[in-house]
């Protein structure tokens, strides 16, 4: 199995050469990892010490963003090392400042492995919520290197947890301690041979509640919000922004609307533009215009929503409606704010409990959509109840990190 396995990815890496020639993204997922073990080479040096972080994508970089931080205080005179899988998370944070080296990781060979490891020479490694590259696991279990998964989240429809999912199994003995989101996921590897498993919760929710504490204040979003009551629709799809352009050109409430895009591709912000009836203006546009006088807002640039968020009084969270995954919505709920979605979220066990709570809403047709809006548009008091909740919500599952590093 291992074999095959290697010879899958060896032709895959191959593969990927092949479409990058026709594909934008994969041009970067492949280029981006040509210089990588240059770039370690230059940066890292046979006496540094070193600890290894390792992200799929940004999402997952967010959330191990407040492990990073207390790792690099109780260990200043080690380099972190920080790997990403995805182009949207590493062409988004390649400067970030938690790191002081980012590369992409190289496709999961042995040789790769081997080569990464030797140049890297990490005293710990840590996997962020999934990601399990059985060559890579492998090599670190080999070299008795201390490795550790947080924020991790097991589901029983994964390989793991199959009769034919040995060889993925085996892999997850790398692992020194796995520090998961929920009891489901530590029952399901206990009853595959794991004890070395702790319950710590998701370190976003320590990430987001870290928002709070800083300047979130936004000069042209407070002059376009002019005091009126705000919708902000944010990360959406096309599929999304299908659902909610009806809702936009025909309300009679007099509310303003912000979107935020999550591909901000001239052509998709141009298409979008061009769908809404309203007064709209664009974030590249604003320079010597009143905004007070526009009813909707879209932010073709990228790095602000967060702080946009502390400015709605209603979130709508986009990926609901497709099948590319529903993203953030502990970033308006910790600002206490009421949060809409589509019907696919069940993979994200944040949102299932909000939904739960009452503090997140799950709608299901473009219908349902409009009459959601209109109705916490029309009731302050659902509002402020159902953003108490969100806003509770992030409060009660805090501390994540502390008790991941207390287990180190």
């Amino acid at each position: 199995m291992f074999f095959l396995y290697n010879l899958l990815v060896i032709i895959a890496g191959y593969a990927l050469k092949a479409i990058a020639f026709f594909n934008p993204k994969m041009k970067l997922f492949v280029n981006g990892r040509k210089n990588v073990f240059r770039t370690l080479g230059n940066k890292i040096q046979a006496t540094d010490k070193t600890i290894w972080f390792h992200s799929a994508s940004l999402g997952e970089f967010e959330q191990g963003l407040p492990v990073m931080e207390k790792i690099r205080g109780l260990y200043p005179e080690h380099k972190i090392v920080l790997t990403f899988f995805s182009p949207s998370g590493y062409e988004v944070r390649k400067n970030s400042t938690a790191a002081d080296v980012i590369v992409y990781l190289p496709l999961d060979t042995k040789k790769n492995a081997a080569e990464f490891l030797r140049l890297v020479h990490p005293e710990m490694a840590f996997f962020i919520k999934y990601e399990y590259w059985p060559n890579y696991l492998k090599e670190l279990k080999e070299q008795n290197i201390p490795t550790y998964l947080f924020s991790g989240i097991f589901r029983k429809d994964q390989i793991f947890f199959k009769w034919y999912g040995g060889f993925y199994r085996k892999a997850l003995t790398a692992f020194k301690m796995f520090f998961v989101q929920n009891e489901s996921s530590k029952l399901l590897l206990q009853q595959i041979g794991f004890q070395n498993v702790k319950i710590s919760g998701d370190t976003r929710f320590d990430r987001v509640l870290k928002i709070l504490n800083r300047d979130n204040s936004l000069d042209f979003v407070e002059k376009f919000k002019d005091g009126k009551l705000t919708v902000v629709c944010g990360s959406t799809w096309p599929k999304d922004e299908t659902q909610l352009v009806n809702f936009i050109n025909t309300n009679p409430f007099g509310v303003k609307f912000i979107i935020a895009p999550h591909n901000v591709k001239p052509e998709q912000i141009s298409e979008l533009k061009n769908s809404i009836s309203k007064k709209t203006i664009l974030f590249s546009e604003l320079k010597n215009k009143t905004l007070a006088d526009y009813d909707v807002f879209i932010i073709d640039t990228i790095g602000i929503l967060t702080k946009i968020y502390s400015y709605a009084d209603i979130a709508y969270v986009g990926g609901g409606f497709g099948s590319s995954g529903l993203h953030n919505i502990l970033e308006p709920a910790t600002f206490g704010i009421p949060i809409v979605i589509g019907p696919n979220y069940q993979k994200f066990s944040e949102a299932v409990a909000l939904v739960g709570m009452g503090g997140c809403i799950s709608v299901k047709s473009k219908k349902e959509l409009e009459e959601t809006l209109s109705f916490l548009i029309q009731n302050e008091d659902e509002r402020s109840e159902k953003g108490h909740i969100a806003s509770t919500f992030v409060q009660m599952n805090k501390n994540a990190t502390e008790i991941i590093l207390k287990n180190l």
